[in-house]
């Protein structure tokens, strides 16, 4: 009897020394609450990051955007450049314990094509899907598409007989009243369980004891509990007083008296998103604005005014608090096609965009509603407030409109969209100006532009984006990229503002490093050896 005390006891010394079998739990905050836990939803930040947790995709990304094999252990184009095959990793079940197969990845695919899917832009090019063994995939695209890898890091894989199962193989419908299974539970393979789903109160997930990537993340967290805190000041309270171990969103006004302080873990950095504003070009008239007949928007001289007359420099240092980093193009430095010849920042004048103005007919301004997100980007609602304010300089009356990411998203993604000035922050999950290209300047349709609510169309546009998806000659495709943003950054369709940074803060023995798409990666944390 005392040998076996003894051997369960040197067992758990073991683990306790491997750090595996600690109980720790975690207590993560952030500004906004997921929108759903259906992985094929939404590409929001908050609901992409918390079903990372949960579920996974073929291809992941490490916090500095590095491609990495997560579901799938190899990927490569067949002999046909049209077909991509996946290399499946064996020995994976489901949080359900259910084996993970081609199956699975068939059906998500599929599943995430559906017209209601807010992932679908980016399996647009997808044909088919093709099981061919137990652990082998085969996706046929409609042309070559060199970048299809880079649109599975977000796409996340489902069990197809626990969605069968639970009637969850359409995807939810936001605007339906009654949610479907899917929205308030899940069964990924990821490293985290889903126990409970409080919408706007706490999601509670605890370790997934099977997961297959022990060997690569610690995983020490034993349960994590995410818990939205809408109000800056309560979230910052909550971790000065113990009650959160981690806030995700750290204000900016309150980033320097973390950093004093004992205990307290601060880390920032750079996110691959840009902050900028989106206007109406394409209509006959403003319907939030009382000039009529005609629109502001649509006559260049007046976007040129817009974008000289906001000083990006001011919101850097009275909003963003030195949080933010001034731009002239809306892609980061991270995203191929980026360079600092298309990053020019305007020096502001206002005298000289009230003379655009003028020029093009408005010498006593125009009116227009902004509309702007309350809990999607850092600080959004106090940019738009000093954006009214800069625009007031020039005769533009702002009428500030603010809503949730929950409201404003489906009106700039309807169709035709419902906003004529808006606020937006966009991040390029693919790294690529593709993604730019394809969503936010492409004529809007059922494959392109579905954040594109400027109205924008292009001919030429559109014939070298849809060139760049099937070019597989690196030199000449970087040449058509080039060749886009010298035609877009001179139309001026966006006015770029910021990259934003962001900033982590995290209480005791742990630490959080900043992910520059925003994704956390909670499964790698380490607490510190005492």
């Amino acid at each position: 009897m005392r040998r076996a005390w003894l051997a369960a006891t040197g067992l758990l010394m073991l683990l306790l020394s491997m750090g595996v079998a600690q109980a720790r739990t975690v207590v993560w905050a952030r500004a906004e609450d997921a929108i759903t836990l259906d992985p094929h939803v939404a590409s929001g930040g908050a609901t992409r990051t918390l079903s990372h947790q949960i579920y996974e995709p073929l291809i992941a990304r490490d916090n500095q955007g590095k491609a990495l094999p997560a579901l799938a252990e190899s990927w490569s184009l067949t002999s046909d450049p049209r077909v991509w095959e996946f290399k499946l990793r064996r020995g994976i079940v489901f949080h359900d314990e259910t084996p993970f197969t081609a199956d699975d990845v068939v059906f998500s695919l599929n599943r995430a094509r559906q017209p209601l899917s807010g992932l679908r832009s980016l399996l647009a090019s997808i044909e088919s899907v093709l099981k061919v063994d137990s652990h082998t995939v085969r996706v046929r695209t409609r042309m070559p598409d060199p970048l299809l890898p880079a649109n599975l890091t977000h796409l996340f894989i489902m069990s197809k007989s626990w969605s069968e199962r639970h009637k969850a193989t359409r995807v939810q419908n936001l605007r339906d009243e009654v949610e479907p299974h899917a929205a308030r539970h899940a069964n990924g393979t990821g490293p985290f369980v889903l126990v409970s789903r409080e919408p706007e109160v706490r999601t509670v997930m605890r370790r997934n004891e099977n997961y297959w990537g022990r060997d690569q993340a610690p995983l020490e967290i034993s349960e994590l509990i995410y818990r939205p805190i809408k109000s800056d000041a309560e979230r910052v309270a909550a971790l000065l007083s113990g009650e959160v171990d981690f806030v995700q969103d750290v204000p900016v006004e309150d980033l320097q008296r973390l950093q004093k302080t004992p205990g307290i873990t601060v880390n920032v950095g750079p996110e691959n998103r840009t902050i900028f504003l989106g206007m109406n070009v394409g209509d006959v008239e403003l319907a939030s604005s009382t000039t009529k007949g005609r629109n502001p928007f649509a006559d260049k001289r007046v976007r040129q005014a817009i974008n000289m007359a906001i000083n990006r420099q001011a919101i850097q240092r009275n909003v963003m608090h030195g949080q933010s980093i001034p731009t002239g193009i809306i892609a980061s430095s991270m995203v191929n096609g980026y360079t600092r010849q298309l990053d020019q920042i305007p020096p502001v004048d206002i005298p000289k965009a009230k003379s655009l103005l003028a020029e093009a007919g408005y010498p006593n301004g125009f009116s227009v509603t902004l509309d702007c997100p309350s809990d999607s980007f850092v600080n959004d609602e106090k940019i738009c407030q000093e954006l009214v304010v800069q625009l007031a300089q020039i005769g533009m009356t702002v009428n500030l409109v603010v809503q949730s990411e929950t409201t404003l998203v489906p009106r700039i993604r309807k169709t035709p969209p419902e906003v004529d000035f808006y606020l937006m922050g966009r991040g390029t999950p693919t790294f690529d100006s593709e993604y730019l290209f394809s969503q936010l300047y492409h004529t809007r349709s059922d494959r392109f532009g579905h954040w594109n609510a400027t109205r924008y169309s292009n001919p030429e546009v559109d014939r070298l984006t849809e060139a760049i998806l099937q070019e597989t000659d690196l030199n000449r495709r970087n040449q058509i990229i080039a060749q886009i943003w010298r035609i877009v950054q001179d139309d001026l369709i966006y006015v770029p503002l910021h990259i934003q940074t962001l900033a982590y803060a995290a209480r005791g023995d742990f630490e959080v490093p900043v992910d520059v798409e925003n994704v956390p990666k909670l499964k790698s944390v380490r607490f510190k050896k005492p």
